[in-house]
């Protein structure tokens, strides 16, 4: 059996975090330690530990993750200039493996914008 990780149990409601957006496929929090003004993570709910991990089966989710991205990303009001990074593998800098995607941007999270 894999063990949970960090990100299981933000999303199993276990661990509290900083959620600005939810749907029946992904959350997304505020990282802990951001490395921009704006870095939030999109984390699909089904455990996929790297994106080299994914098959064919994961194909519509990871469509799904990345339209999320525009959405959240419009919805935080940097839609005009944002970056998404995935790391993947320890090498790579991946500290938890389960996928997630930073949303990195030099704005400030717009006021009111999903729950801020």
């Amino acid at each position: 059996m894999t063990q949970e990780t960090l990100f299981t149990k933000i999303i199993n409601g276990d661990i509290p975090a900083d959620i600005v957006y939810e749907d029946e496929q992904c959350i997304c929090i505020k990282d802990i330690a951001p490395q921009a003004p704006l870095h939030v993570l999109v984390i699909p709910r089904k455990p996929i530990p790297k994106l080299a991990d994914a098959t064919l089966e994961d194909k519509a989710l990871l469509g799904h993750i990345m339209l999320a991205v525009g959405d959240i990303a419009r919805e935080l009001g940097v839609d005009d200039a944002f970056r998404v990074v995935i790391n993947n593998g320890e090498k790579a800098g991946q500290t938890v493996f389960h996928l997630h995607l930073h949303i990195l941007a030099k704005h400030t999270f717009k006021e009111g914008s999903l729950g801020v």
